[in-house]
C-alpha cells in the first residue's frame, strides 16, 4: 500500500518536470527557466513549510488518516493544476496546495513502517516502498509525453483539455481510486490482532527489539501527543535534520532538471517526436536503476545486522559506503561528450546511491525515537529537505538562464555540488551523534 501512496505521490510530483520545456515553449505557455523554478521552488518551499506540521499531526490523528487526508489534498490540488491556464500565479496557488498535501506522505509512511517491522527490516520495508519515487517517475517520463503528443491544441480531450492538462487530471484522479483500497484494507498491528486478522507471534515478533520496550505503549497506541518544540534539543533530531537538508536536494535536482538535461544536452536539432523519446528513454532508465538501488541499499544495513552488529554501526556504515557513489557525478560532462548513455549511465549510479541512501537515512528516525515521535521527526527532516530542495533548484534556474550557450558549465557546476552532498551529510551526521543512543525521556 505505502509502495502505491509512494508511487502515485512521485506520479503528480514529476508531472511538472516533464512539461517544464512545454511550459518554457511559444506553442505553451512561454514561461522562463526562472519562472519555472519559481513554480518548482513554491511547491517544494510549501512542502517543506507544512512537513513540520504534517509529522506532529500523524503522530496524534494516526498514520491511516494522516495518509489519506494528506492524498485527498495533494490529489485534489493536481487535478486543479489543469484549471489553471497560462498564468504563473494561478499556478503558483495550486502549486503551493499541492505541495502542503504531499507533506505527509512520508511522515505517514515512515510511522507506519516503524509500526509494522522490527529495526533491523525496516530500513529493506522503506526500500521498497521509497522505489515508488523511481516507478513513478518511470510512469511520468511515458505518460506526460504520450500526452502532450495525443492531446493537443487541435485534439483536445472532449474538445476541452490539452495534453498537459490531461496529465495533472489523470495523475489525479488515480490518488482517489488508491484511497478506497487504503480505507478498507489498512490498519495498526494492535487493532489487526484485536480482530484476530494478525496473529499472536507476529505481534510479538513486530515488537520484538529489546530497547524499544521500555518508550514505546504496551498497548501499541502510537498517537500519543509529542512535544513537538522538545525534539529539537535532540542532537539526534538534527543529525537526521541536516542528512535530510545536504541530500534531498539532489533528488529534486533529478526529479524537476533531468528532463531539460537530457533536452539541452543532447537534443538539439531533433524533432519534437525524437527528443520525447530521447527524454522517456533516459528517464525511464535512470529512475528504473534507481528502484535497485533503493530495495538493495534498504538490505546492505539488514546484512550487518544479521551478522550481530549494533543498528547504529550498521546503518552508518552502510551510509558512508553508499556516500562514496555519487562521486561519479563529477564525471558527468565529460562523459557526456562521448554520447547520452555514457551520461545516463553514471547519473543512473548517482540516482541509485540516493535511494539507497534515503532508504537508510529514513530509519535513523525509528532507530533512536519511539514510534510515538517518528511522524514528527521524520517531519522536521522533510523540512530541511525541502529547504535544501528549494536551494538546488533556484540555482538550477539560475545557472541555465545565465549560461546561455554554456549549458556544460551550468550542469558541471550542480553535479559536483551533487557529487560531494552525501559525505558531508555523514561527516555532519556523524558529529552530531557519535554513538547510539536511544531517546526515552519525552
Amino acid at each position: 500500500m505505502l509502495l502505491f501512496s509512494t508511487t502515485i505521490n512521485y506520479m503528480d510530483r514529476n508531472v511538472i518536470g516533464f512539461l517544464k520545456d512545454y511550459f518554457c515553449s511559444a506553442e505553451g505557455l512561454s514561461w522562463t527557466s526562472q519562472q519555472f523554478s519559481y513554480l518548482t521552488s513554491v511547491f517544494t518551499m510549501f512542502y517543506a513549510v507544512f512537513t513540520l506540521f504534517a509529522g506532529a499531526i500523524i503522530d496524534k490523528i494516526g498514520s491511516k488518516l494522516g495518509l489519506a487526508i494528506s492524498l485527498i489534498i495533494w490529489s485534489f490540488a493536481g487535478i486543479l493544476s489543469a484549471f489553471m491556464g497560462k498564468t504563473l500565479g494561478a499556478h503558483l496557488f495550486a502549486r503551493s496546495i499541492f505541495g502542503a498535501g504531499e507533506s505527509g506522505n512520508f511522515p505517514a509512511s515512515i510511522k507506519t513502517v516503524a509500526e509494522w517491522f522490527p529495526k533491523k527490516e525496516r530500513a529493506l520495508a522503506t526500500g521498497i516502498f521509497n522505489s515508488g519515487a523511481n516507478i513513478g517517475a518511470m510512469i511520468c517520463a511515458i505518460f506526460v509525453p504520450v500526452c502532450l503528443l495525443t492531446w493537443t491544441s487541435d485534439t483536445k480531450f472532449f474538445g476541452t483539455f490539452e495534453g498537459w492538462q490531461m496529465a495533472f487530471i489523470i495523475t489525479g484522479v488515480i490518488g482517489f481510486v488508491w484511497l478506497i483500497f487504503w480505507a478498507l484494507f489498512y490498519s495498526t498491528p494492535k487493532k489487526m490482532l484485536d480482530k484476530e486478522v494478525l496473529k499472536q507471534p507476529e505481534y510479538d515478533y513486530i515488537h520484538s527489539d529489546k530497547d524499544e520496550v521500555s518508550v514505546n505503549a504496551d498497548n501499541g497506541d502510537t498517537t500519543e501527543k509529542v512535544p513537538w518544540l522538545k525534539m529539537l534539543t535532540f542532537r539526534q533530531t538534527w543529525s537526521f535534520f541536516f542528512g535530510k537538508f545536504m541530500t534531498d536536494g539532489v533528488w529534486w535536482f533529478l526529479l524537476f532538471w533531468l528532463p531539460t538535461y537530457v533536452t539541452q544536452q543532447f537534443c538539439i536539432g531533433f524533432t519534437p517526436e525524437l527528443a520525447a523519446k530521447y527524454v522517456m528513454l533516459s528517464n525511464f532508465i535512470v529512475f528504473g536503476v534507481a528502484i535497485v538501488g533503493s530495495v538493495y541499499g534498504g538490505s546492505i544495513s539488514l546484512t550487518f545486522m544479521n551478522k550481530g552488529w549494533e543498528t547504529y554501526k550498521a546503518r552508518m556504515t552502510a551510509m558512508l559506503l553508499i556516500a562514496f557513489c555519487p562521486l561519479v557525478l563529477l564525471a558527468t560532462q565529460w562523459l557526456a561528450g562521448y554520447g547520452v548513455a555514457y551520461a545516463i549511465a553514471v547519473i543512473c549510479i548517482g540516482g541509485a546511491s540516493h535511494q539507497a541512501w534515503s532508504a537508510n537515512l529514513f530509519t535513523t528516525v525509528s532507530d533512536m525515537f519511539p514510534k510515538k515521535a517518528v511522524g514528527t521527526v521524520t517531519g522536521i527532516g522533510a523540512f530541511a529537505g525541502g529547504v535544501g530542495g528549494v536551494m538546488y533548484q533556484l540555482l538550477a534556474g539560475y545557472l541555465d538562464g545565465s549560461f546561455k550557450g554554456e549549458i556544460a558549465k551550468a550542469y558541471s557546476i550542480m553535479f559536483s555540488i551533487c557529487a560531494f552532498a552525501y559525505l558531508i551529510a555523514w561527516v555532519l551526521m556523524k558529529v552530531l551523534v557519535p554513538k547510539y543512543k536511544v531517546i526515552t525521556d519525552l
